[in-house]
């Protein structure tokens, strides 16, 4: 009788505790793919608050950032909350003679490099906290690179649940087609981070993927 009693209690709070699990969900992409510009369209439309600076200079993003308890709501009046997660872009090289084309002195590209370096490295360890990973890529550039190749593979290893954003479909260089064929085993969502074209459905997929 008591071990019938401990094996209903123990699945109880399995199931409680799934239920009431502070899920997490990782923004994850290249650099410049609008990672933050997306982390602060969806704080702004559920806390009223952005999250994080947005620049046209790579690695702006140089720490891992959260938001706690977003709530969003789908077309049928659901719930769902959980902790956003916007972390640096993934590059499996980083110069810091390229921060210097964009203007900066050398002792402070050099900074930058090395900081950029250490948030790659603190994005991946990251991953083993993720429930859900959302793949923000710049819809105008070549999906088939190492890159990109990285992260996924990163995530198939790990296992978690992922949707792929093709960002940036207000330019007229996006080619969605293109982000869908290259990684066919997932969900392609087209938006504009910027413009908040199709966020929605953006919404509707992160429902879908993360109950």
């Amino acid at each position: 009788m008591i071990k019938r009693f401990q094996s209903i209690l123990k699945r109880f709070l399995s199931r409680f505790l799934r239920k009431h699990k502070d899920v997490k969900i990782g923004l994850y992409g290249p650099p410049n793919g609008g990672k933050t510009t997306l982390a602060n369209k969806i704080c702004k439309d559920w806390l009223g608050i952005e999250m994080g600076t947005v620049s046209n200079v790579a690695h702006e993003t140089r720490e891992v950032q959260f938001k706690e308890n977003v709530i969003i709501k789908n077309k049928k009046g659901q719930t769902i909350s959980f902790s956003l997660v916007d972390t640096p872009g993934i590059a499996t090289k980083i110069d810091y003679e390229d921060f210097m084309k964009t203007g900066m002195k050398e002792k402070d590209a050099k900074t930058r490099a090395k900081e950029a370096t250490k948030g790659v490295i603190d994005s991946i360890k990251w991953l083993d906290d993720m429930d859900v990973v959302i793949v923000v890529l710049d819809a105008t550039v070549d999906p088939y690179n190492q890159v990109n190749i990285t992260i996924i593979g990163n995530l198939e290893a790990r296992k978690i649940p992922v949707l792929i954003v093709a960002n940036k479909t207000d330019l007229k260089k996006a080619k969605i087609k293109k982000v869908q064929s290259a990684f066919p085993q997932y969900k392609v969502v087209p938006i504009s981070a910027r413009n908040g074209t199709h966020i929605e459905d953006m919404y509707e997929a992160i429902f879908d993927i993360a109950r």
